[in-house]
């Protein structure tokens, strides 16, 4: 199964927003991490646990606590490469991108609902 098939719709936000708006953003969508972006170009990442490990100064910026070393993947990855992309950089989210363009994420729960078509020696690995 390729990744391109169990994708979601990736929310990205200005880096420079604060992370009571990035907060607000999560808690609206019901999702676990944003993409920080500058124009088209992806900045960093921001989860759900950056949020609550800096929940006493939600005024600063994203910019500051994002995680700025994206791992990506394409779209056209076999799922069973992401998941192995995930476990060698101990992350739960990838960002999808095609041509330098954000159009998507995996998560590892995108992976766990189609482990049926995932290879078996991940899980015992």
């Amino acid at each position: 199964m390729r990744v391109k098939e169990v994708m979601n719709k990736a929310i990205a936000i200005d880096h420079d927003v604060s992370i009571k708006e990035a907060a607000k953003i999560m808690s609206e969508k019901n999702i676990g991490s944003l993409i920080a972006i500058k124009g088209t170009k992806i900045l960093g990442i921001i989860t759900e646990k950056d949020v609550v490990d800096n929940i006493s100064d939600l005024g600063r910026k994203v910019s500051s606590l994002m995680t700025k070393k994206v791992v990506t993947i394409n779209p056209d990855e076999d799922t069973d490469n992401a998941a192995i992309l995930m476990k060698k950089n101990k992350i739960k989210r990838v960002p999808v991108v095609e041509d330098d363009k954000l159009i998507g994420i995996i998560t590892a729960t995108d992976l766990i609902a189609n482990s049926d078509d995932l290879n078996e020696d991940f899980f015992f690995d």
